[in-house]
């Protein structure tokens, strides 16, 4: 790799990555801080050695006063002492220089306003043009000494520059710069521990093509997003996993439902091209129109079940249960009576076509497995619209309550009583029941129903109609 690519791929790390992006924005902004905290640390050692210079003043000229009042020679008063300012002038009320040690002696008088005012203490900042730096000077007027009244004695110390105390600037600035590069390089080491769980998941996706669904992520038990990230994409995998199992057998129970009919069709063909009786050949071809209505009966169920998968919208309406059950009970030419309790006013908003099918599927489930009776309820149950189909048949085992909805479940008496059956009409009526926020389930019988099977559907009760 050349360094011009290398040069752009860390770029593009750096400034496109996330973990990149977050370093330089947490470094910048971290940089910004530690320079303002770098100006004020300055700040405040210049005004820590202004104070400390302005307090060696003070000291100094308060010895200095009181050793003239104390009656020394003025050459001993006004010598400095060790740790003291080295400037020292004494101060006419005039604003003349009286008398000087020789590093003050060329300057010009120190607080010469203050002393002509009249004040007893000055201080102050003065900047001679002529000479480096500033000094701070503090002052105390006395009223008697040898050279008259109203004399001040003034002393000053150098203000230091942090120019010439340069070790201490270069130390809070490489103090800083490796605080600053500190937390870089944390940032960058966090970001990247927070991005190992994101990246084992990575390769557990990437390794789907190889382990199939079945695989699954590992999922670090952080507490946090990822971990919650980790869990939904493997429930994610979990309900896609059983969604290819139920397609596979949706697939093969359909190959082997279509399979049979087709079988049966292309014999039953053969034999009447073979056969020359013209009865023989008649009876062979209602048993191929049977099975031809069968297959279209599997082909209209598949074709239903694709449309309900799929959601596809289909219109609405307000539809009286009461009314569509009464409908589809009068349709039913089994020899089985089916008796009806109906509660008038049930309206639901559903699309007719769909909800008359989960009734006929569910009488025709009904029909199969009656002894003598059929009942048909619709009520209402606060907000929800109940439709109950009850027979006296054997019933349904409670354990096997869920896998009659499966798609092509059949259980060993719907075999016995109806061979030809799909094994589809229940599925469908459940799907059609959920897309319209219900549901369908068995339920046990209640007192007076019938003691087979007992079908529940719920619908939410329909909105009153607007009033124009």
């Amino acid at each position: 790799m050349t360094r011009r690519k290398r040069f752009h791929r860390l770029c593009r790390r750096m400034f496109l990555s996330v973990r990149g992006r977050a370093t330089v924005v947490t470094v910048v902004v971290s940089g910004l801080i530690l320079a303002l905290v770098f100006v004020l640390m300055l700040l405040l050692a210049r005004d820590a050695l202004r104070n400390q210079t302005e307090d060696t003043a003070r000291r100094t000229a308060e010895r200095a006063a009181f050793d003239l009042l104390d009656g020394e020679r003025a050459a001993d008063a006004l010598a400095p002492r060790r740790d003291e300012a080295p400037l020292i002038q004494v101060v006419g009320p005039d604003g003349r220089v009286l008398a000087a040690t020789r590093p003050a002696a060329d300057r010009p008088p120190l607080g010469k306003r203050a002393v002509r005012r009249g004040e007893l203490l000055v201080h102050g900042q003065n900047c001679h043009p002529a000479r480096e730096g500033c000094v701070r000077y503090f002052g105390m007027r006395l009223r008697t000494t040898r050279w008259g009244g109203d004399v001040t004695v003034i002393a000053a110390e150098p203000v230091p520059l942090l120019g010439r105390i340069w070790p201490l600037p270069l130390f809070l600035a490489l103090l800083l710069l490796g605080l600053l590069g500190l937390i870089g390089w944390w940032t960058w080491r966090t970001i990247g521990q927070a991005f190992v769980p994101v990246d084992q998941i990575r390769l557990g996706m990437a390794e789907f093509s190889i382990r199939g669904l079945a695989h699954r992520v590992p999922v670090p038990h952080t507490g946090g997003e990822i971990q919650y990230l980790a869990e939904t994409v493997n429930r994610t995998l979990e309900r896609l996993d059983e969604a290819m199992s139920r397609e596979r057998r949706f697939i093969s129970d359909a190959s082997h439902d279509l399979r049979n009919p087709i079988a049966g069709l292309r014999t039953r063909l053969e034999f009447a091209l073979d056969d020359d009786d013209p009865d023989e050949c008649r009876e062979t071809l209602r048993a191929c129109l049977r099975d031809t209505e069968r297959l279209n009966d599997i082909v209209i169920d598949l074709l239903e079940l694709s449309r309900l998968d799929s959601r596809a919208p289909v219109p609405l309406e307000r539809v009286d249960l009461a009314d569509l059950a009464r409908r589809e009970a009068e349709r039913r030419t089994s020899a089985t009576p089916i008796a009806t309790r109906l509660e008038s006013g049930v309206v639901v908003e559903a699309n007719p076509i769909r909800l008359a099918r989960v009734v006929g599927n569910l009488l025709g489930n009904a029909e199969r497995h009656a002894a003598d009776r059929i009942e048909v309820t619709v009520a209402r149950d606060g907000d929800e619209a109940v439709l109950r189909v009850a027979d006296d048949g054997s019933g349904v085992p409670e354990d096997a309550r869920e896998r009659v909805f499966e798609r092509f479940a059949r259980l060993a008496d719907s075999r016995r009583r109806d061979p030809q059956g799909t094994g589809l009409g229940l599925p469908i009526a459940r799907e059609i029941a959920e897309i319209h926020g219900g549901s369908l389930r068995i339920v046990d019988a209640p007192a007076g129903a019938p003691g087979g099977a007992n079908f529940e559907m719920r619908l939410p009760i329909a909105a009153p109609a607007s009033v124009r």
